[in-house]
């Protein structure tokens, strides 16, 4: 059987812990920041865990990470 392919955009936008959470960019932070308060722009600073729902159709997409 062949590799699987993992996709280049979910590897580049996703990481997985090491108990295998997936990790990503807060949302919500690409554009209008002129409608958002500072406190929101703050509160959405870093990265955050995804949800367990979300997170089994990423970890789908990268066959050969951690699956925890």
């Amino acid at each position: 059987m062949p590799k699987l392919k993992t996709k280049s955009s979910a590897k580049k936008r996703f990481k997985i812990t090491a108990k295998g959470k997936v990790v990503m960019a807060q949302t919500g932070k690409r554009h209008g920041m002129i409608k958002r308060t500072n406190s929101q722009i703050r509160k959405k600073r870093g990265t955050t865990i995804m949800s367990k729902q979300d997170s089994k159709i990423v970890k789908s997409y990268m066959p050969y990470s951690l699956r925890g």
